[in-house]
């Protein structure tokens, strides 16, 4: 894996990851859209999967992540031009998009806002619009995560002094979680302490108050085919928002897992790559 760092515009730069290697790859490119919070270096447990399937990770830690420069006031929608121009820089025409928690959104603003560009899309454990019609929003959050939220809402300072006062929820957790990050999603804790190793990250905090935000568009925009992978007993992002994303994403397939909690659920993460095999 090969990292760089890639200019896109307004003196901004993107610290990005690519397991092709070369600028030129002829591999099915999917691009990774990290959580939060984490890095965006793509998802080792999937590699072997991927290399079997003829699949190139391209991924770079969102703006106020790492290296990547911050880009104050940042929507949802803002992934799309930036993907596109990391795209461009490592010319690749068209990808996948995938992303995980706080990434699905940000890989469903490329599939809405791309669709020249974007063949297919995989959304896990991801949130609908704050505004989602019909949708109680907070409901089945476990308190530590909506407290988290309400003080996006509420706005920066507050949102700053929630995470100066309060340290991360263990109980935020299923015990399913609390296994896959013993076990074979490990990999995903180790990220998320990178992350976080020095406080918490500016791209955290941009991230927040992005998804309680008006997203910059809507996913009934979204056209390309589109798998929604949601755990039933999610406690970070409860299940009922992939519900209401799959009812709004007429392209969408829903698989939902009744056992699987955020993070258990990226053990479907191998099937979802075989579905974005079977849509090329």
């Amino acid at each position: 894996m090969t990292e760089s760092d890639v200019e896109v515009g307004d003196g901004r730069s993107l610290h990005v990851y690519d397991t092709g290697g070369e600028v030129s790859d002829n591999r099915l490119v999917v691009f990774w859209h990290h959580g939060t919070p984490n890095l965006g270096v793509p998802p080792e447990p999937l590699f072997p999967v991927a290399e079997r399937l003829g699949m190139r990770w391209v991924s770079y830690d969102r703006p106020g992540y790492a290296e990547s420069t911050p880009n104050p006031g940042r929507d949802v929608a803002s992934a799309a031009a930036d993907v596109a121009r990391v795209a461009d820089a490592r010319g690749i025409n068209q990808f996948a998009v995938m992303g995980h928690s706080g990434g699905a959104p940000h890989a469903l603003a490329c599939a809405a806002l791309m669709p020249e560009r974007v063949i297919a899309a995989v959304c896990v454990s991801g949130t609908a619009p704050f505004e989602a019609e019909g949708l109680d929003w907070y409901a089945g959050m476990a308190p530590s995560g909506e407290a988290e939220l309400r003080s996006a809402v509420a706005g920066r300072s507050e949102l700053e002094s929630y995470f100066a006062a309060n340290e991360f929820d263990p109980e935020i957790f299923t015990p399913s979680d609390h296994a896959a990050l013993a076990g074979e999603w490990s990999w995903l804790g180790r990220v998320a302490m990178q992350a976080t190793k020095n406080g918490t990250p500016r791209g955290m905090v941009d991230d927040n108050l992005a998804y309680v935000g008006r997203w910059g568009f809507e996913p009934g925009q979204v056209s390309r085919p589109v798998l929604i992978l949601h755990g039933g007993q999610d406690r970070v992002v409860p299940s009922s928002h992939g519900k209401w994303l799959a009812s709004r994403v007429r392209p969408a397939e829903l698989w939902l897992r009744q056992d699987d909690g955020h993070i258990s659920i990226l053990s479907s993460g191998a099937a979802a790559l075989g579905w974005l095999r079977e849509r090329i």
